[in-house]
């Protein structure tokens, strides 16, 4: 059952994804090219996905557990670190260069284009980088102890 509702939430997802435009790069980098050929409709699926957001999690969270884990599996860290913002600046420019966030990306894998693989490729790529400079982090951090 677990499998099952992964799945049908993920479809939903893309379904969303794409018709709300968010998987096409064009329109995206319109909506970040504010004195140019701005377009606003994303406005509306962004504050859409927040009150969507924050309608569900007050639900969720109210209940005593999740329905197919034995407890809730929350962040933590409260802190604001150089790696947050420096994870949240590159995010945001490379979302507005390629006009690809990794959740409107992978459902475009379907359309077939050339320019969503070679964007898959390189956050595939960038997670497998910062993971080897995470464990060398984590491996001077273990020697220096």
């Amino acid at each position: 059952m677990k499998l099952i509702s992964t799945y049908l939430i993920g479809l939903v997802f893309g379904v969303g994804i794409s018709i709300s435009g968010m998987a096409n790069p064009d329109k995206v980098l319109n909506f970040f090219d504010v004195a140019g050929t701005w377009d606003p409709s994303l406005i509306f699926v962004m504050g859409g996905a927040l009150v969507t957001t924050f309608v569900g999690y007050r639900i969720v969270l109210g209940r005593k557990e999740p329905l197919f884990e034995g407890r809730f599996s929350l962040p933590t860290a409260r802190t604001i670190d150089a790696r947050l913002i420096g994870g949240s600046a590159l995010f945001g420019v490379g979302w507005g260069i390629a006009g690809f966030c990794p959740g409107g990306a992978l459902p475009a894998l379907g359309t077939g284009r050339w320019e969503v693989f070679a964007f898959t490729a390189a956050l595939v790529v960038g997670i497998l980088i910062a993971k080897f400079i995470q464990s060398i982090g984590a491996s001077r951090a273990q020697t220096a102890s």
